[in-house]
């Protein structure tokens, strides 16, 4: 497998081995997603494109530890992200450095003591006008905005966007009116746990 074989290059040359092992090797037992930086997935798209997945999220927020426990713990989720994406969970009040398409992103207000409480919005999700949360952000594989699910989503309301936004099945849809013949044929595949 040829995007494996440059996936190893560039892991050896910036040191991503593990990252990229915990990221890709995962097998139908893996309940875990495997989370990793939107500098390192940005990093690992060029050798071995695909869309990336950006969990928006912060400390204080109740829907989105529901999140966490009921949908990103599913079992078929996190086995189909992990198959299909470079997932990477941000905390969007946080105090990360990120670097990302030349601008580095960071959140010169951040409050330690309010640190799981509500704190200042980060530079990047204002970026991407992230204005509730939890908010999953979908990019392609040149870590372009494809879209941003606002809210709680259940296993299932959450597998047609992973499914929409695999790869480039996205483009099928050019209007309203054929996402929604999408949406009302699609065949549900995830379990519940």
């Amino acid at each position: 497998f040829q995007a494996e074989d440059g996936i190893r290059d560039v892991e050896r040359s910036r040191g991503l081995g593990d990252v990229y092992k915990r990221q890709v090797s995962t097998n139908s037992f893996s309940q875990e997603i495997k989370w990793i930086s939107l500098e390192d997935a940005v990093y690992l798209q060029e050798a071995a494109p695909r869309n990336i997945i950006i969990d928006m999220y912060t400390n204080w927020c109740g829907p989105c530890k529901l999140l966490d426990r009921n949908t990103f713990a599913n079992k078929d989720v996190a086995k189909y992200i992990n198959d299909n994406f470079y997932a990477v969970k941000f905390n969007a009040e946080g105090n990360d450095i990120v670097n990302f398409k030349g601008y580095t992103f960071e959140n010169p207000n951040y409050d330690p003591a309010r640190a799981n409480r509500r704190n200042s919005s980060h530079q990047l999700s204002q970026a991407f006008r992230i204005q509730a949360f939890p908010t999953i952000v979908f990019l392609d594989k040149s870590s372009n905005l494809l879209h941003k699910l606002r809210g709680y989503k259940t296993p299932k309301q959450l597998e047609v966007y992973l499914k929409l936004f695999t790869d480039e099945n996205y483009k099928k849809y050019q209007s309203q009116e054929d996402f929604n013949k999408f949406f009302e044929s699609f065949v549900y595949e995830f379990g519940s746990k």
